[in-house]
């Protein structure tokens, strides 16, 4: 299951960044050459979705909870913007959720 979290973990990190950096470049005026290593985040993203062993709708599923919090830790780390109260109970939620699927899957 730690294995299952850390790829989710990663996979997370690599969609975040290749979105990111587009968002730098189309909104803050950063260098258009942050779209390659944009794209190459998005590639690396893809793969590791492979890397999951159960059926592509569960993995997407599951990863979405992992998404949403990796998403605060990037808002708080990234953007300088500590998460509330309600952002921590929501991924808490996201959280209940994601396990209640891959418990799911096993069973």
């Amino acid at each position: 299951m730690l294995k299952t979290l850390l790829l989710f973990a990663a996979t997370a990190l690599a969609e975040i960044i290749g979105c990111y950096l587009p968002y730098l470049w189309l909104r803050q005026q950063a260098p258009v050459w942050l779209l390659l290593p944009a794209a190459a985040s998005l590639a690396l993203f893809a793969w590791l979705l492979t890397l999951h062993p159960t059926a592509s709708g569960r993995v997407y599923a599951a990863y979405g909870g992992v998404y949403v919090c990796m998403a605060l830790l990037w808002l708080w780390l990234a953007d300088g913007v500590r998460p509330t109260s309600t952002d921590i109970l929501g991924a808490a939620l996201c959280l209940a959720g994601m396990a209640v699927i891959m418990a799911g899957a096993r069973a």
